[in-house]
């Protein structure tokens, strides 16, 4: 569930569209909620809650991931899992942590980013505390471009200027994972209606998310994000799809 409830990559930088960038909004201690619902056929169960905020600190931003299932889904996989950044001025990821408590895994990623001639380095590690077994794991990521993670990435694509994009536009980016280089595309797919679970109606961007790694291979199933179309930008609702059924986080206000 961490990917999609995470929810959150370039193939080639030749491949970004003419896409203008809108400013960076201020952010200022912002916190947006989010059911998480899994969907299997006429099921629907309000599996889990996930929370995203941000604050504004003397040298830039942190924002924090925070997601965990429900007493009854806890008897069946108990998930909490907290994703944190610390990014600059202009939302530029300095310092990704994750701390995974999925079932009985548990598992810390760090990844200290740097910058040099518009190349993101990144040395990324994982722990794994309850586990002395496991060896742990420490990696160096380069990209010829910014990179960002599970966490920043939100912000990037919230700052996109959808007003310059026409359907079928696509955007490209990296991710690091924490262990590895992702490949993220991002296909506009225009306006549409979404209806949340409070039964209200808005009209929202719609992208979908496509990961792969080297070589292409698809990493995961895509994402569907649907976006407001005020200046926030944000996020409304996600799709994702499962081994079987799916899982969709609803936006609350």
């Amino acid at each position: 569930m961490g990917r999609i409830k995470n929810i959150l990559i370039t193939v080639v930088l030749a491949c970004w569209c003419a896409v203008m960038w809108a400013d960076n909004a201020n952010y200022n201690n912002e916190v947006l909620n989010y059911e998480i619902v899994y969907e299997w056929g006429l099921i629907w169960k309000h599996a889990a809650n996930a929370s995203l905020s941000i604050k504004k600190t003397n040298t830039g931003y942190v924002s924090q991931l925070l997601g965990s299932t429900r007493s009854w889904a806890d008897k069946v996989y108990r998930v909490r899992d907290t994703l944190r950044c610390t990014m600059n001025n202009d939302l530029q990821p300095i310092k990704y942590e994750k701390f995974t408590h999925e079932g009985k895994y548990y598992a810390r990623d760090v990844v200290d980013y740097s910058y040099s001639l518009g190349r993101t380095k990144a040395k990324c590690s994982r722990k794994w505390p309850d586990d002395p077994t496991k060896q742990d794991l420490n990696i160096e990521l380069e990209a010829r471009a910014q990179a960002y993670d599970m966490v920043s990435v939100f912000y990037m694509l919230r700052a996109l200027d959808y007003s310059k994009m026409t359907k079928g536009s696509i955007v490209s980016s990296i991710v690091f994972s924490g262990k590895q280089k992702e490949y993220l595309t991002i296909t506009y797919h225009g306006t549409e209606k979404v209806k949340l679970r409070d039964k209200t109606s808005h009209e929202a961007h719609k992208v979908t998310f496509r990961f792969t790694q080297e070589g292409g291979k698809k990493s995961s199933e895509n994402i569907e994000v649907w976006l407001s179309t005020d200046s926030s930008h944000i996020p409304l609702m996600l799709k994702g799809t499962l081994a079987v059924g799916a899982i969709k986080c609803y936006y609350k206000a």
